[in-house]
């Protein structure tokens, strides 16, 4: 009798192999599921493979490529998501190959599978000029519109990624001298970052006004929460900076010509740090990169910093006086003749 064996690797892979053995975070795991999602999903409407009857051997590289394909033709994802939804299936089979070596000759061939190309654009982020005016649109005289403007100037002045934010809670705020929050980031890592100035302040006196779920420890209670008192999700936080972007618009100075997502925050920061003049090492560990190749996109991006260095290391060696070409005549000759 065939064994449906895909199902009983893909389970172990996401429940046992991620979270035990590699000590993937939830939301690693989360991201990883949607990749089998859709790829199942795939398989039962465009080839008629049940998921529960589906093997190792049945996975293919040509119908990985198919997959691929599709996400970006029917699902319109970007080539960026394809890539991503790739490094997932490699990280599968890599686990699978272990455990089902007779499948080895047709896992390497999907693991051989190249990421695509793809044209990358320049870092999004705003100026200062246009951070102070978005920041400056929430209404604190409510409850509401302060929590907005707390929960903005922290997503800005900490260079939180939008899950980090949501994560917070109480007890990962310090506002003795010096303050600080502590940040959750990617596969279970976590960074303290520094809150100064009118972020300390503002935090301060939200802690004060906030209002605590008195079921839980009030250290636990989640730094934002919704009117129903739950944490905060990354498509609540979405939607509101949404809202202020668009007020923000109404000011003239507002020029901004894409769309200002969570993530365009945490760029911004990193770019004002770099115009500052802070090493790419600090920016680095703020941010939580891993190493500083990825950090240094924001040092490419920066033209008005490259052409200050230029400037700078600029040598004068080109000859004053320019000699009058229209007074040789041979050249001129030269130039008629050539023009014929």
């Amino acid at each position: 009798m065939k064994e449906y064996d895909f199902p009983k690797y893909l389970s172990c892979y996401l429940s046992k192999y991620l979270p035990g053995q590699k000590n993937a975070s939830k939301n690693t795991i989360i991201s990883y599921c949607d990749t089998f999602k859709l790829f199942l999903t795939f398989c039962e409407e465009d080839k008629k493979m049940k998921p529960e009857k589906i093997c190792i051997s049945d996975i293919q590289k040509e119908l990985v490529v198919e997959y691929l394909d599709w996400l970006e033709a029917r699902r319109k994802c970007s080539i960026s998501t394809r890539n991503q939804r790739l490094a997932v299936i490699h990280s599968f089979f890599h686990y699978v190959q272990k455990e089902s070596p007779e499948n080895l000759h047709e896992i390497q061939k999907i693991l051989s599978i190249p990421v695509k190309k793809y044209p990358k654009t320049a870092v999004p982020y705003l100026t200062g000029d246009a951070t102070q005016i978005l920041l400056a649109q929430p209404d604190p005289s409510s409850y509401e519109g302060y929590r907005d403007m707390v929960l903005l100037s922290v997503l800005y002045d900490t260079g939180a990624r939008v899950q980090e934010l949501v994560d917070i809670k109480v007890k990962d705020v310090r506002l003795t001298a010096p303050a600080v929050i502590t940040l959750h980031g990617k596969g279970s890592k976590t960074r303290t970052v520094p809150i100064i100035g009118k972020t300390s302040n503002l935090l301060k006196m939200y802690l004060d006004k906030k209002k605590y779920n008195a079921g839980i420890a009030k250290g636990d209670n989640y730094l934002f929460v919704n009117q129903k008192q739950q944490q905060l999700s990354r498509w609540g936080i979405s939607y509101i900076l949404d809202k202020y972007v668009e007020m923000a618009k109404s000011n003239f100075k507002f020029q901004v010509s894409f769309s200002v997502t969570p993530h365009v925050l945490r760029h911004s920061k990193s770019m004002h740090m770099l115009q500052s003049g802070v090493n790419l090492i600090y920016i680095r560990d703020f941010l939580g990169h891993v190493d500083c190749s990825t950090t240094e996109v924001y040092a490419r991006a920066d033209s008005e910093m490259k052409r200050k260095a230029i400037e700078n290391a600029y040598v004068d060696l080109v000859p004053n006086e320019i000699p009058r070409w229209e007074e040789d005549g041979e050249l001129m000759q030269w130039l008629s003749a050539f023009c014929k």
